[in-house]
């Protein structure tokens, strides 16, 4: 194709379907049974979910699992897992069995402040400015009543707002730096109706100053932002250091410190820290995403977090002290169980459902807790059998179906990879010599 497309969000569906279909593929017709072989049979649910975002021609399918003996604070859970790639679940599953047994995850709430800005650049004098902000600052809280008044009803709103001076980054650049509390939401609409009228106020109130002059102030632009350091949830397990023993933990004092000293080099090395974290988000996007959360918001916030001290570092931590392994991680989170798609979505309903309807305040506990485990679980394996052991076994199912291999086919390729190592050449080369 080398021709741009006019008007193609005003083509219906099936049009969309049939330009798509023609216009890239030799063989139209399986393209579009492709297409449509992802749609759900129940029309009324198929709309919905083509409604929840433009241009929709299809649906992707990502697993949905389940890790159960989860104990959390005392109680147990079972998790949801929206994930595709193999065995995070299975990780995740074995990390909250193994724990279980040792006193569970014990979770904390820090803080559940959340951010927004109206950015801003003033030309004028400074000491003016900040004298204007101190004058009309009851005015940001009192223009908004009509936006903030559910929310206080509920125990959330505005926290404070403040005026900052930004101009050692950029040329007469400011900030309102305005702090919130949005309870079981997730807050986006909720923070960005209180920017702009922000920022309303302001420009208003600028025509109206005898301070200022109307040509010295230009709003750039009101948005929440991603990066909450202070919506913060701390998830940890401890255990004497005797009580590690298991079955690959033969040694247990040993194993607590190969842990520690692992953990100590993601702290220090970013090539390191940056595979240790992503191993965290497998375990926190996966429950993000299974209850209709923003997963890029959140991994926008957390990698920002890991970069606060000026380096790019572990999320997560591990000590020994007076014969008590530790093992903890505190991580920024936002998130909402009301509004969007948690209320929209089926699955995602059900999976709010398994999890007993949880406050925000309970998710940011469940969600950190699941990438604590997962990290625990790989660095288990990397600091005992190594992590390929586990992970080429469940990847094997994806090779063998990637050849459609028969039931006979399947059975003797898994009899045969029990006692040989996986990858997937080897894989390749007993296929086909089983189909010779």
């Amino acid at each position: 194709m080398n021709n741009a497309v006019a008007g193609f969000s005003k083509l219906s569906k099936k049009e969309k379907i049939n330009w798509i279909a023609n216009e890239y593929f030799s063989n139209p017709d399986e393209a579009q049974n492709i297409i449509r072989n992802y749609w759900n049979s129940d029309e009324k649910l198929q709309q919905l979910h083509d409604e929840f975002i433009e241009n929709t021609i299809t649906n992707l399918y990502i697993p949905l699992g389940v890790a159960p003996n989860f104990l959390i604070n005392g109680k147990y859970k079972t998790i949801p897992m929206a994930i595709e790639e193999s065995s995070v679940v299975a990780a995740a599953s074995k990390a909250a069995k193994y724990w279980s047994t040792r006193g569970g995850f014990k979770a904390t709430i820090i803080n559940t402040e959340k951010i927004g800005q109206v950015h801003f650049t003033y030309n004028g004098d400074a000491e003016n400015l900040k004298s204007f902000f101190d004058e009309i600052k009851p005015k940001f809280f009192s223009e908004t009543q009509n936006i903030t008044k559910n929310m206080q009803q509920r125990g959330g709103g505005i926290l404070d707002i403040k005026l900052k001076d930004k101009r050692s980054l950029l040329e007469n650049y400011y900030q309102l730096h305005a702090t919130f509390e949005t309870k079981d939401s997730m807050g986006a609409n909720f923070i960005n109706s209180c920017l702009e009228q922000f920022a309303s106020t302001l420009k208003e109130e600028v025509q109206n100053s005898d301070l200022l002059k109307n040509d010295e102030l230009e709003v750039i632009m009101s948005i929440l932002s991603n990066y909450v350091p202070n919506c913060l949830v701390r998830a940890e397990v401890s255990c004497p250091i005797e009580d590690l023993a298991e079955k690959h933990i033969t040694n247990p004092q040993e194993f607590a410190e190969r842990f520690v000293r692992a953990v100590q080099i993601a702290e220090v090395e970013p090539f390191r820290a940056v595979t240790h974290n992503k191993g965290i988000m497998n375990g926190v996007d996966a429950v993000v995403l299974a209850t209709g959360n923003d997963f890029r918001a959140v991994e926008a916030g957390v990698h920002a977090y890991a970069s606060k001290n000026g380096q790019y570092s572990s999320l997560s931590h591990a000590k020994i002290e007076n014969g008590i392994f530790t093992f903890w991680l505190e991580i920024p989170l936002a998130l909402g169980t009301v509004g969007g798609l948690t209320s929209l979505h089926p699955l995602v309903k059900l999976c709010l459902d398994i999890l007993e309807k949880p406050s925000a305040q309970e998710l940011m506990e469940i969600v950190a807790v699941a990438g604590l485990a997962q990290n625990f679980a790989a660095l288990r394996s990397l600091t005992t059998t190594g992590i390929q052991e586990g992970h080429m076994k469940m990847h094997l199912n994806n090779i063998i179906n990637q050849f459609e291999a028969t039931d006979e086919e399947r059975h003797l390729i898994k009899t045969h990879f029990k006692k040989t190592a996986v990858s997937h050449s080897a894989v390749v080369d007993f296929i086909e010599n089983l189909r010779k």
